[in-house]
């Protein structure tokens, strides 16, 4: 046999999908596992077509799943975002649409017991600590994935998966603003840095020229905008000291203008180098608290929530995403906890191969 056979999960999380794996089903040093999840999606190329990648960054996404021996969580969720046309896997992030995946595949792999018709699932983030309580449906103790719920991005509707972060503030850098400002101005253009759940560079369209309110292949299409935007995005990484980040996908970069459909805010979110066709769970609570701060590049572009927790409707390229913020302000802004609804549905199971050259397994 020339192959190595790896079982795996096929899941849609939110507006992301890929494969969900054991993480004992995979090498455990890094070097191996970024080889075999390069030739598992086949990574290197546009189509992926080699591999089980879909050809763009939000299908190329990998969730890795144990029963955790965190005291407060059940389950570990080690998220790995692989490159579509390089060979490169970025373990420094973490994907809250994926994570929308991760309560059902752990129940469909065996790794946790539904309870009763709602079942609520602690997923420890191990990429960035952070935790998640997620909720999800399983009526007389059965999965479900049916029922009434919609996404914008995704076609029909699907059983809710309720998700509500803890601990968001600072999980990468460490601190709410990671450079100490509330805005910082790189190369011309004035910056919130904010790190809740997803280190972000946030920026006004205006500044760069744009309305915000641009179709995801129109920006696409904006090689000279993605170019300018790259260079402030490497340099505020580095500003908030995550280093060189000009091979990395964080911190991620967003756009702002006022709402124009009734929401909050319009946002723009990049992956970094190509735009998001709807909107990151964890980007969407990034912006969310950026927009509930004063001070930051969002004052004056909307009507701000002042009361706690507050929902805050982000039009995004394909709709809008909710997002409830629990915060307070006794002592500065300061987030407690967010809180959305996605959905998640379960495309297919089985076994992914990989050469033997590239993994002979465990």
């Amino acid at each position: 046999m020339t192959q190595t056979a790896i079982p795996y999960v096929f899941m849609r999380g939110g507006t992301s999908r890929g494969p969900y794996f054991r993480r004992s089903d995979l090498p455990e040093d890094l070097d191996t596992l970024t080889k075999v999840l390069i030739a598992a999606l086949g990574a290197g190329q546009s189509l992926n077509i080699d591999g089980i990648g879909g050809g763009a960054a939000v299908t190329t996404k990998v969730a890795m799943l144990s029963v955790s021996e965190d005291d407060w969580a059940d389950i570990d969720y080690f998220f790995a975002q692989v490159a579509v046309e390089d060979k490169l896997v970025d373990f420094k992030p973490t994907c809250g649409n994926i994570l929308s995946g991760v309560a059902p595949a752990a129940i469909e792999m065996g790794l946790f017991e539904p309870q009763g018709d709602e079942t609520e699932i602690r997923i420890r983030a191990v990429n960035t600590g952070a935790r998640v309580v997620a909720r999800i449906q399983t009526p007389g103790g059965r999965l479900t994935y049916e029922g009434d719920t919609g996404i914008a991005g995704v076609p029909g509707q699907s059983a809710p998966v309720q998700l509500s972060f803890m601990g968001v503030v600072g999980s990468a850098t460490g601190a709410f603003l990671p450079t100490g400002n509330l805005r910082d101005t790189v190369q011309g253009i004035e910056l919130t840095c904010m790190d809740v759940a997803m280190p972000m560079a946030i920026a006004c369209a205006a500044d760069f020229g744009l309305t915000g309110y641009e179709k995801a292949e129109d920006l696409d299409a904006n090689r000279a905008f993605f170019d300018r935007m790259e260079a402030v995005r490497i340099e505020a990484g580095e500003r908030m000291g995550m280093g060189d980040v000009s091979k990395s996908v964080t911190p991620k970069f967003g756009l702002v203008a006022p709402a124009k459909a009734g929401g909050t805010l319009a946002v723009r979110y990049f992956m970094p180098w190509k735009t998001h066709p709807t909107m990151a769970v964890t980007g969407a609570q990034c912006m969310a608290s950026c927009a509930l701060t004063p001070g930051t590049v969002v004052d004056g572009l909307l009507d701000r929530p002042t009361t706690s927790p507050a929902e805050v409707i982000l039009e995004h390229a394909s709709g809008t995403i909710d997002v409830l913020v629990d915060f307070t302000t006794e002592n500065g802004f300061t987030v407690n906890a967010a809180g959305l609804v996605r959905t998640a549905r379960k495309l297919a199971d089985g076994h992914v191969y990989v050469p033997q050259s590239v993994w002979k397994g465990s």
